[in-house]
């Protein structure tokens, strides 16, 4: 088992990665029922909570269905993430995780996000601003440094153990690097083998596959991964690599049944926590990704993002299921470039 404060997660947990824009509630509970062990909100600003920020509220909704479920917050000043982790702990989440790994120019360029990797002291002095604040276990998100000459991800995983972080999220690339080239794991490697660190070490960047995460499993000895854009249309994923990692086996592909109730269970939880005309507005941005490798779609998807109630799109799954009855979908047909790389996903 692994052991982040007072949470129990099984060996080698899979953990769904904070995503702006994507990790709602709605796709947390598709990614929960399909495997997940631990999941986290989409990132909320410190300074938004604080001001009473609409959309950075509605950020904190967390449903006892998704537990183990952190809340990530991200900024720039010791005195607004200290508040905002108070605000947080109102909300009962399991765990605060901080986002240090956004790279996008809106965050990282305001001194908050992978910005703070400039200034170690700084972050070292935010995280304990945070640690102070809250009796939640706090965790972070991060990135290995800011660019090639500055990976300095060894020295900030010691001193944040040091003032009192639990965990420790890594993503395999620089913030230069934003989603670009392959994500480098060998420090994370390093980092989970040195004998100062005691705290869980759990690698993310470019796991797409069982057997890329069972490789790295093996190879870099993490207490689990972290998956981020693999599962976005694939929430799969997550059972597929707990069944290779037990048995070596791959499960059967999700066929067009498997694929159109998940997204009726999407739209529905969609409607359910925003409204019929956000969720469904929302929703439009899943369909091609979930629907992805289906011949001649063109059609069909045009109807799925212009339709405006859950009736008539449920009209259309319904045709769909006749019409591509018994097609055979690749194993895995996952694109780690689906989304924007100037969203904040991380």
């Amino acid at each position: 088992m692994v052991k982040i404060g007072p949470v129990t997660l099984p060996d080698f947990p899979l953990l769904l990665a904070p995503m702006e824009d994507v990790s709602d509630p709605p796709f947390r509970a598709v990614c929960k029922d399909k495997g997940a062990d631990l999941m986290y909100t989409e990132f909320i600003s410190s300074e938004g909570l604080i001001r009473d920020a609409i959309k950075s509220k509605k950020k904190l909704d967390i449903f006892d269905y998704e537990r183990p479920v952190g809340i990530q917050i991200f900024g720039g000043d010791e005195e607004s993430l200290g508040l905002a982790a108070k605000i947080v702990e109102v909300t009962q989440p399991d765990l605060l995780d901080i986002n240090f790994g956004c790279p996008v120019k809106k965050v990282a360029l305001k001194g908050a996000g992978a910005g703070v990797l400039r200034d170690v002291d700084l972050m070292v002095r935010l995280t304990k601003a945070v640690v102070r604040s809250t009796s939640l276990p706090v965790t972070v998100k991060t990135r290995l440094g800011w660019d090639d000459q500055n990976k300095n991800i060894e020295e900030v995983a010691e001193r944040l153990q040091d003032v009192g972080i639990q965990a420790l999220a890594i993503h395999g690339r620089t913030r230069v690097q934003m989603y670009k080239g392959e994500a480098d794991w060998t420090l994370i490697g390093k980092i989970k083998n040195n004998p100062r660190i005691t705290i869980p070490i759990f690698g993310n960047g470019d796991i797409d596959s069982p057997e890329k995460a069972l490789a790295y499993k093996n190879r870099y000895g993490v207490d689990g991964v972290m998956i981020g854009r693999a599962a976005i249309g694939y929430p799969w994923i997550f059972n597929e690599i707990k069944h290779f990692i037990k048995t070596g086996e791959h499960l059967p592909a999700p066929n067009i049944e498997d694929r159109l109730a998940v997204c009726r269970k999407h739209l529905r939880y969609s409607i359910e926590w925003k409204n019929p005309v956000v969720g469904i507005n929302e929703m439009r941005r899943h369909y091609a990704n979930y629907l992805k490798g289906l011949p001649n779609i063109k059609e069909y998807r045009n109807k799925l993002v212009t339709l405006k109630t859950e009736e008539e799109l449920c009209a259309v799954f319904d045709e769909m299921a006749r019409v591509y009855e018994g097609f055979q979908f690749e194993k895995t047909p996952i694109s780690l470039i689906n989304y924007h790389e100037n969203c904040p996903v991380d």
